[in-house]
C-alpha cells in the first residue's frame, strides 16, 4: 500500500507516522543465482513479536545483516513512486517490501530521522493506556545496499544510487521487545541528535570521506551502529597514521624472505616480512590489511623493479607481511629469473611504500556474480578475491587453465574453493577453456576477471566485443606489456614546457621518472593494469596499451608505463 510521493512532503518535520506494513521472510536462493537471500520478504499479518535480533520468524544472511544493530529494517514506501519513474523497465518491482524492509511507513524518511531517534510503536489505545508494555526501538544505522538490490531489480549499477539520493532506508535496534502490527502508529519519543539525519550520515559516509573533523564527530556518537561508527573510527586513525608515516617512512622498506616454497616445477611462492614492521593504532589493527588484487613493486638486486600480485595469505596479508607466487618465464627480462636464482630464505628485498589495487573498482558490491578466468600463474591475481567472496556468500566462479595437474599452485587453497565453482582445464588430459562459451552465456550483472598468457588475453577480448560485453565488465591482469615501439617526442606543459624524447625500447614512464624522479611519476604494476602511471594528455596522438584506462578516459589520459606517443605529444604529469 504505497502512498503517492506527491502528497508527502519528505522534509516535513516527522514526530508520528503509521505502519502500513509488517514484512518477514525465511532465505531463499535470489533468482539465478546460487546465493541464498531474506530480501524477499513478504506481508504477515496480525500482532509479530519483535525480540533484540528481529521479528519472530524473519531470515537474514549474517554476514551482512541481522544482529542487535540491525534487527529491523524500515523504508518509507514514498520512494517508490520515484523509483518506478526514474527505472521504469523495473517499474512493476518498485513496490513496498521492494528492498526487503520490514516496517513500511510513508512519511518518515532519511531527511526527517535521525541516529539515536527512539520510536515507540503500538496501537492508539496501548500508547495511551499502557506506553510500558510497547515496542521500543532506536534508529542505529543508514542501510549500506549491496549487489542484492541490483539483481532483485534487475539493474545494474542501481545500489550506489540509493545513498546517492538518499533513500536507502535504515536500521533500528530494539530497546524493549514487544508486538507491531499493520496500522500501529509509530511516535518519536527521544532524540538526542537532532543535527544527525540519515541523510547528512551519508554526506559523509560515502560521499564525502575525507572530512576529518566529521570523521571525528562521528566516531564519538554512541548510538551510532558499529558498522558505521567503526568506519567513521578507522577513518581517524588511518588519518594520524597517514599523517605520523609520510613523516619517518622511506619510499622503500627492507622485508626479509622468510618462506620459499616450491609449489610446481616451475613456479616459486615466496613470503616477505617487514624488518621494521608498521605497528597500526589501537583499535584499528584492520588499517594494515591489503586487499585481495594488491600489487608489491619489488626492487631487484639486478637493478630492476617489478610489480607482482599479493598472493596471500588471504585473511591476513598486510603492509608487514604477505606472499608473491611467481613463475619462470622462458624469455624473462630479469625478474621472475632473479627470483628463481637469487632469492632464497633470508634474503632481503626493497619493496615500494606504495601498494596499487586494480581490482577495487571492478568488485563494488553491486555486481550479483564474478567469473575469473585465469591461465598458470594467472591465478595469483585472482586467488585471494575468490577466498574473500567464497567467505561471504558472494557468488563467483574459476575457469582454471594448466599445462598439467602437476603445474597447479597453491594446490591447498585452491582445494578449499565451493567444489562447484571451480573447473580446471589440464591440457594433458585434451581438456580446453574455452572462453567463447563462457562469455556467451554469462548471467545478467557478472563481472569477467582475465589473467594469464596473451593469447588467453587477446581472446577474451576479441569474444567480449563479440558478444558486446559492456568495457567496464571485463578487466584484464596482464603479465607482460609490449611497450617498445617508434621513438617519439613528449612536451611536458606543467614543467615549464620541458621536452623529453623516449626511445624505441624505453617507456615514457622510464623517461619522465629519470627527468623528474618517481616521487614525481608514480608506477606500479608497470604492463597497464592499474592505472597508477596514468598522465594527463593534452595534445597529440597516442597509441593506447593496457587495459587500466576506459575508451572515454584515452581521450584525456595515457599509460607512461605502456602507451607511446606518435610524432609529438603534450601531457602534465
Amino acid at each position: 500500500m504505497a502512498v503517492a510521493q506527491s502528497k508527502i512532503d519528505l522534509f516535513a518535520p516527522f514526530e508520528r507516522d503509521t505502519i502500513l506494513e509488517v514484512r518477514a521472510s525465511k532465505m531463499k536462493k535470489m533468482r539465478g543465482l546460487e546465493v541464498m537471500s531474506g530480501i524477499d520478504k513478504t506481508i504477515i499479518g496480525g500482532p509479530v513479536y519483535v525480540g533484540r535480533t528481529g521479528l519472530e520468524g524473519d531470515e537474514s544472511d549474517p554476514t551482512f545483516h541481522g544482529g542487535v544493530d540491525k534487527a529491523v529494517h524500515g523504508y518509507c514506501s514514498s520512494h517508490y513512486p520515484t523509483w518506478a519513474t526514474e527505472h521504469p523497465s523495473a517499474a512493476a518491482a518498485f513496490v513496498p517490501g521492494g528492498f526487503g524492509e520490514n516496517l513500511v511507513t510513508a512519511h518518515m524518511n532519511e531527511r526527517n530521522v535521525c541516529i539515536g531517534d527512539t520510536m515507540i510503536i503500538g496501537s492508539p489505545s496501548a500508547l495511551t493506556s499502557n506506553p510500558e508494555s510497547c515496542l521500543l526501538l532506536q534508529v542505529s544505522l543508514p542501510r549500506q545496499p549491496c549487489f542484492k538490490l541490483n539483481h532483485r531489480f534487475q539493474l545494474k549499477k542501481f545500489a550506489p544510487l540509493t545513498w546517492k539520493h538518499s533513500r536507502t532506508g535504515w536500521y533500528y535496534r530494539v530497546l524493549r521487545p514487544g508486538f507491531v502490527q499493520a496500522g500501529d502508529e509509530i511516535h518519536l519519543v527521544s532524540r538526542p541528535h537532532p543535527q544527525w539525519t540519515i541523510e547528512r550520515i551519508q554526506e559523509y559516509l560515502h560521499r564525502n570521506q575525507d572530512d576529518e573533523a566529521m570523521n571525528a564527530e562521528l566516531a564519538t556518537i554512541e548510538e551510532l551502529g558499529a558498522e558505521s561508527r567503526d568506519a567513521f573510527k578507522a577513518r581517524v586513525a588511518r588519518s594520524a597514521a597517514k599523517k605520523k608515516r609520510a613523516e619517518k617512512l622511506a619510499r622503500w622498506r627492507e622485508f626479509r624472505v622468510v618462506e620459499r616454497r616450491q609449489e610446481t616445477s616451475r613456479i616459486v611462492s615466496f613470503i616477505l616480512e617487514a624488518i621494521d614492521p608498521i605497528v597500526p593504532p589501537p583499535g584499528d589493527e584492520k588499517s594494515i590489511l591489503l586487499k585481495p588484487g594488491t600489487h608489491a613493486r619489488v626492487k631487484l638486486g639486478n637493478g630492476l623493479v617489478r610489480a607482482y600480485s599479493i598472493v596471500g595469505p588471504s585473511d591476513s596479508s598486510s603492509i608487514n607481511r604477505f606472499q608473491l607466487g611467481i613463475a619462470l618465464e622462458p624469455q624473462s627480462r630479469g625478474g621472475s629469473a632473479f627470483f628463481h636464482s637469487h632469492v632464497f630464505e633470508g634474503h632481503v628485498l626493497s619493496v615500494s611504500t606504495t601498494f596499487t589495487n586494480a581490482l577495487l573498482p571492478n568488485t563494488a558490491g553491486g555486481i550479483s556474480h564474478h567469473i575469473y578466468v585465469a591461465g598458470g600463474v594467472g591465478i595469483t591475481a585472482f586467488l585471494t578475491s575468490l577466498e574473500q567472496f567464497q567467505s561471504i556468500h558472494v557468488s563467483c566462479e574459476l575457469h582454471y587453465a594448466v599445462r598439467s595437474s602437476e603445474d597447479i599452485p597453491f594446490r591447498d587453497r585452491l582445494s578449499k574453493l565451493n567444489p562447484g565453482t571451480v573447473q580446471i582445464y589440464d591440457k594433458t588430459k585434451g581438456e580446453r577453456l574455452n572462453i567463447e562459451e563462457i562469455i556467451k552465456e554469462i548471467p545478467w550483472n557478472t563481472m569477467i576477471y582475465v589473467c594469464g598468457p596473451k593469447s588467453l588475453m587477446l581472446d577474451a577480448a576479441e569474444q567480449g566485443k563479440k558478444y558486446t560485453v559492456p568495457e567496464g565488465e571485463v578487466h584484464f591482469e596482464a603479465f607482460e606489456a609490449d611497450v617498445s615501439g617508434d621513438p617519439f617526442e613528449v612536451v611536458v606543459a606543467n614543467r615549464n614546457d620541458k621536452t623529453v624524447q623516449v626511445g624505441g625500447e624505453e617507456t615514457l614512464l622510464e623517461v619522465l621518472q629519470r627527468e623528474f624522479g618517481d616521487e614525481e611519476v608514480e608506477g606500479s604494476c608497470c604492463v597497464g593494469n592499474c592505472g597508477t602511471c596514468k598522465v594527463n594528455l593534452k595534445g597529440g596522438r597516442v597509441e593506447h596499451r593496457g587495459t587500466a584506462l576506459t575508451a572515454e578516459e584515452k581521450g584525456e589520459a595515457m599509460l607512461a608505463c605502456v602507451s607511446r606517443g606518435v610524432g609529438r605529444i603534450v601531457i602534465e604529469i
